[in-house]
């Protein structure tokens, strides 16, 4: 079987949704909704919006997570304990305690239109790590590595300093399942 390499599955950034850092989320989710009606149906739909400065500029991403972060403002207000953590994350009676007192969730959906519409995006979205960029060139097997070390939903693809994709772990997955589906044992 011949080596795959990112380029080979990567989403050109063409085809991805992009909106200005003083954007506001209503105009970032609209943008991912137009990205996702003109994406290949055949394939997994986006689930995050690169984030551009100026020159084009990718400075970072906002992910469906972020959004709904934003609906609810008490949550810059948290940082993350260590009492209360499982080794996957937050226990359930962690999860009921944060609700219960900090108030969380009690009516951020009532002015939904307005938070939107005032809230913008370079507020929420997150800024890539070092390890969040692959080349074209690179391996599909060194890609993998590098998204399950970084717990990664997506990585940033480069040739030179120029961003010109996205692979997605979503399209990773489909490769190695229809290669697992093919095995013979």
């Amino acid at each position: 079987m011949e080596e795959l390499r990112v380029k080979d599955l990567m989403v050109p950034l063409s085809e991805y949704a992009t909106v200005s850092e003083d954007a506001t989320l209503l105009e970032a989710v609209n943008a991912l909704e137009k990205a996702q009606e003109e994406f290949d149906d055949t394939r997994y739909r986006h689930r995050a919006i690169l984030v551009m400065a100026e020159g084009d500029r990718i400075i970072g991403k906002l992910t469906q997570l972020d959004v709904l972060k934003a609906l609810e403002p008490k949550y810059q207000n948290m940082k993350k304990p260590h009492k209360g953590m499982t080794q996957y994350g937050f226990s359930r009676d962690f999860i009921e305690l944060t609700f219960e007192e900090c108030s969380l969730w009690d009516s951020p959906l009532e002015d939904i239109c307005k938070k939107v519409d005032q809230r913008l995006v370079k507020e929420f979205m997150y800024t890539p790590t070092e390890g969040e960029y692959v080349t074209e060139e690179t391996s599909l097997d060194e890609a993998i590595h590098q998204l399950i070390l970084g717990g990664h939903q997506s990585l940033l693809v480069t040739r030179g300093d120029a961003i010109t994709g996205i692979l997605r772990l979503t399209d990773v997955f489909v490769v190695v399942f229809h290669i697992i589906k093919e095995c013979r044992l």
